[in-house]
């Protein structure tokens, strides 16, 4: 809520979230192989949420434009009980109809080729990248690319994570991957017969947080 008691489009951390973006920062930070770069959302909360593990690693988060979460219409000019009974409306129509988002927002399949482009070029400049022959979900590594950071949202990462193992992508992944906030999803590279797999070590790993701090 912004002061005029608008909606904000962009909030910050509540006092809640920082508490997890802590927690999370400390287990990471003490974890036996250290993170070698931060990659963020531009959203306030996401960059509030990657202040920690910066200050606790010495790394500079790199903000990428393109990681930022699912984009709705601007609801800025509507009262918070417009903009629930928005997203209620939303939520009560046919699954089938999810793929158009919200009437000026963004649709689902761009949302999807968005965070695509953005992830694999990401996985490429760092020497990943997907083969073009041969079998599926297959991937070509040249050297190590580190251990990679990525500090975003609950669309953005059950994308992401959903489009390196090579599983269906759909328009209600959020409830499907149910991630909490400050989870921690962990995916290496697996070398297999002289190429790369992604390989799935954590999802939704919430130990660092204790029951009272696990929201959704």
């Amino acid at each position: 809520m912004t002061q005029t008691g608008k909606p904000d489009m962009d909030p910050p951390l509540t006092d809640r979230g920082r508490e997890q973006a802590h927690r999370v920062a400390e287990r990471l930070a003490k974890d036996k192989r250290k993170p070698t770069e931060i990659l963020v959302s531009p959203a306030v909360r996401a960059k509030q949420t990657a202040q920690p593990l910066a200050a606790l690693t010495g790394l500079e988060p790199k903000v990428i434009d393109d990681l930022v979460e699912f984009k709705l219409p601007d609801w800025s000019h509507l009262s918070p009980i417009e903009v629930a009974t928005n997203f209620r409306a939303m939520r009560e129509r046919h699954p089938n109809a999810w793929w158009e988002g919200a009437p000026g927002g963004e649709t689902f399949h761009a949302f999807e080729r968005r965070i695509q482009t953005c992830l694999f070029d990401l996985l490429r400049s760092r020497g990943v990248e997907v083969e073009t022959e041969g079998s599926r979900h297959v991937w070509k590594q040249k050297g190590d690319p580190g251990r990679i950071v990525i500090v975003a949202h609950g669309g953005t990462n059950s994308l992401v994570m959903s489009l390196l193992l090579g599983m269906e992508t759909v328009p209600w992944i959020w409830e499907r991957i149910g991630l909490h906030h400050a989870s921690i999803i962990r995916i290496r590279t697996l070398a297999i017969g002289g190429s790369s797999i992604m390989s799935l070590r954590a999802q939704n790993d919430c130990e660092h947080l204790p029951h009272e701090l696990r929201t959704r």
